[in-house]
């Protein structure tokens, strides 16, 4: 891991030989993970929604072995760290999805890298979120082939110029390479998922395949046309959903033209997931394949999730619920339930433990194979555990914060708002008994002082054990400029570290990106200019090197070129100006090692 380059090389050099020998791992399962978007708990059929059409994934269901209480973060980077690494949220740095902390440190062990290592064929298509530059990139973090679009969604800034906000006819990047493509972005990853589950077949070679959908992630001006029009015949009105019995209210009112461009996107998504089970009985594979499905979060509107509390970014039930439906028929039997409490950590140790890949070097798992109470057994030696979620926006983990604390009967939880950003929290701890209230509607809090104490303390040393993984633990990972590996650099404000007070991403936001020069260059940088914006001076600096220049009003972009950096870390700076003095942040920085 010390010289990524060389040993990229290698890998390389050994996955030709390994195709050239498909006896090799032949015997091992192929894996796939489909992750989506913003979808929740309550959007599927066999949740008892009536209203959302997922008929294959209702079949995935009845055909899966299931986790019946499984949880993730309350939003997305968060919990596809925790996924593809087995370890805490806070051991990655991957701890917001913005602002530079949606970047999960390169010396993280991926699923990709571990199973790539034993001889499976990686590949991920969609939604990566934990880095778009490198050393943080999907092709740095053990994945063969990738196709992928940048940062956090489509539309976002990070968008490359031309593919802002498409949906349909994405802009995306087939290992690092840019690509303009036609068709419907869900049904491009599964598609592209399907033609790599192929050609890995025919090699011999098992392989694990990461979908992971944008949808149904907004915006929302572009969705499936016919479907949307289904929908839009459809009632959507908060009495076209079921009641829960002593659950939580749904709102009295729907906006309904959301509703039915998110539902059109997850019929989109289930069309594409039967597509893609058809391709797996059709190699002849569909047996020998794990298949799982799941959430990264809650939903993002309020709606129906079985009566329980929330939505996305909220850390009651309706927030942090996911389905986890693993079918590999070879192995386990449909149906089979386990009520066992688990996690998004809990999922690479149980897929090590399944294709019998032997993790005993490298960074500490957090998670534990669910492999035995998924095939029926351990179930009364599976000790009682407590599983921390916490997420918030920052820099840094804060105590007490935004979090909840879940074992087998208790949840401890203080809601104090993911958008907030403390510096330190007084909390107001809510306390449930999960097998008697498992809609946490009666707080203990204050009647069972004992019990509240003591998962209090046990939060406390958790939290001490995570926020001291590293002498460093939450200071953002560095994007390379001038690696052989990477040339060239696109700085997004997705990654950058903002200056200003406000989100980040208006179009009078100021920030700049931590770095590290690998090579003096010669460089050639281009500023990209926030649109609707009238630049008449950029200043750039990084390191010993700054440089000012005067600009035209009608210029959207300036070009630098033949520029020396300084090798070594450093802070790359870009300051725009307007006539009346308006200071504010570049757009996108591309750097160019020529």
């Amino acid at each position: 891991r010390r010289y990524p380059g060389v040993m990229r090389r290698l890998h390389a050099i050994g996955l030709t030989l390994l195709t050239a020998f498909p006896a090799l791992g032949s015997d091992r399962p192929n894996v796939v993970v489909v992750i989506t978007d913003d979808q929740g708990w309550g959007d599927f059929g066999f949740h008892g929604n009536r209203t959302v059409r997922t008929p294959n994934l209702d079949q995935l269901a009845r055909e899966s072995a299931r986790v019946e209480s499984f949880y993730v973060s309350p939003v997305c980077a968060p919990t596809r760290a925790a996924l593809m690494t087995g370890r805490w949220t806070q051991r990655t740095r991957a701890i917001d999805t913005y602002i530079g902390r949606a970047m999960m440190d390169p010396e993280e062990i991926t699923i990709a890298e571990a199973l790539g290592d034993s001889g499976y064929a990686t590949g991920i298509f969609g939604k990566w979120h934990l880095g778009d530059c490198y050393p943080m990139r999907p092709q740095d973090q053990g994945f063969q082939e990738s196709l992928v679009h940048r940062g956090g969604g489509i539309g976002q800034p990070s968008d490359p110029e031309g593919g802002e906000g498409k949906y349909t006819d994405p802009v995306l990047f087939e290992n690092g390479e840019r690509r303009e493509l036609r068709g419907y972005c869900t049904d491009i990853y599964f598609d592209s998922a399907v033609e790599f589950m192929g050609r890995a077949a025919e090699a011999g070679r098992p392989f694990f395949a990461y979908i992971a959908t944008n949808a149904p992630h907004g915006p929302f001006h572009d969705v499936p046309e016919g479907l949307l029009e289904e929908y839009r015949n459809t009632d959507l009105s908060p009495a076209a959903f079921p009641v829960t019995e002593g659950g939580h209210a749904l709102p009295e009112k729907n906006d309904e033209n959301k509703l039915s461009r998110i539902f059109a996107m997850i019929t989109n998504i289930d069309e594409g997931f039967g597509r893609m089970t058809r391709a797996l009985k059709e190699l002849g594979i569909a047996d020998d394949t794990i298949v799982i499905y799941m959430l990264d979060n809650g939903p993002n509107t309020r709606r129906y999730v079985g009566g329980m509390r929330g939505m996305k970014s909220d850390v009651h039930e309706g927030g942090v619920r996911s389905p986890l439906w693993i079918r590999w028929p070879a192995r386990l039997e449909a149906g089979r339930t386990t009520d066992r409490v688990a996690a998004h950590v809990d999922v690479m140790p149980t897929l090590l433990d399944a294709c019998g890949v032997d993790r005993s070097e490298g960074n500490r798992l957090d998670g534990r194979s669910l492999l035995p109470l998924l095939e029926g057994e351990g179930v009364t030696d599976w000790p009682d555990r407590d599983l921390v979620i916490q997420a918030h926006r920052g820099d840094r983990a804060v105590r007490y914060h935004h979090f909840l604390l879940r074992n087998q009967r208790w949840k401890l939880l203080n809601a104090s708002g993911f958008g907030k950003e403390l510096e330190e929290v007084e909390p107001s701890f809510e306390l449930y008994d999960m097998a008697a209230d498992p809609l946490e509607k009666n707080n203990l809090a204050s009647s069972e002082p004992e019990v509240l104490a003591e998962l209090v303390a046990r939060y406390d040393a958790w939290f001490d054990d995570v926020s001291s993984t590293r002498p460093d633990n939450y200071a953002p990972p560095r994007i390379a400029l001038g690696a052989d590996e990477a040339p060239e650099t696109h700085l997004t404000r997705q990654d950058w570290r903002r200056v200003s007070k406000d989100r980040g991403w208006a179009r009078t936001s100021l920030g700049y990106w931590e770095v590290d020069v690998r090579s003096a260059g010669p460089y050639a940088i281009r500023v990209r200019f926030p649109g609707n914006s009238e630049v008449t001076s950029v200043k750039l600096r990084c390191g010993e090197l700054e440089i000012s220049r005067t600009c035209k009003p009608e210029d959207s972009d300036l070009l630098l070129e033949g520029l020396e950096l300084q090798v070594g870390p450093g802070r790359m700076e870009v300051e725009l100006a307007s006539g009346d003095g308006t200071l504010f942040g570049a757009h996108q920085v591309i750097v160019t090692r020529l």
